[in-house]
């Protein structure tokens, strides 16, 4: 049975699914926590480095780390302009807080440049991570970058990244690339009953209704 282990990264949260001492690493988090990221991967034998999406609070380490383990770097196609420059997807914001979080986050955007890296692994809706020794299927859910994705463990517990977020109270994510699409990912994960929640930002909760259908 593959277990959800979450490492805090500052307001960040990475994930190690491990069975047994096979693993893969979700999302990496900023350069100043790589060492708390290596530290928490000691144990495993990282298999597959997976981001929920590509910005650099997800992602900045994702170079390092795949040189560190040996292990390929996946995600969805459609972020992959985003490793250039995290600024080549729009964002938007509706809420106060959303707007004070959009504006530190252009402010990262600007001062910050991932260093490069070349995905070997495209992942879409439905498939499988079996081959990487975890019982774990990818669920895609865009909105908040065009090519963010969810990992669904064991039909249990759901890894989302950002396309919902827990600051301050779970809701739906407070930044968006597009709105609608945004919220219809919110809509898939209110579908799949049962499933503890694990944010990007935020403590896990069980999963609920996140938009009236």
């Amino acid at each position: 049975m593959s277990r959800v282990q979450r490492i805090k990264c500052g307001n960040v949260n990475i994930y190690i699914v491990s069975d047994n001492d096979s693993a893969i690493l979700i999302d990496t988090g900023k350069k100043e926590h790589l060492n708390t990221v290596i530290e928490a991967c000691k144990f495993y034998q990282i298999k597959l480095i997976v981001l929920t999406h590509a910005h650099l609070d997800h992602a900045e380490n994702a170079a390092e780390l795949s040189q560190r383990f040996e292990a390929p770097v996946a995600m969805h196609k459609d972020d992959i302009d985003l490793i250039e420059s995290n600024r080549n997807q729009d964002l938007s914001a509706k809420t106060f807080l959303g707007k004070m979080i959009l504006s530190a986050t252009h402010k990262d955007f600007s001062k910050r440049k991932m260093s490069a890296f070349t995905p070997s692994v495209f992942l879409k809706d439905g498939d499988e991570l079996i081959q990487y020794g975890i019982k774990a299927k990818v669920i895609g859910l865009p909105g908040h970058t065009k090519g963010s994705i969810g990992i669904d463990v064991n039909e249990k517990e759901l890894i989302v990244g950002d396309a919902l977020m827990n600051i301050f109270c779970p809701t739906v994510s407070l930044l968006y690339n597009d709105e609608k699409t945004m919220l219809d990912s919110a809509k898939k994960i209110s579908r799949l009953e049962g499933r503890m929640i694990y944010f990007g930002h935020g403590k896990p909760v069980r999963n609920r209704m996140w938009v009236k259908e």
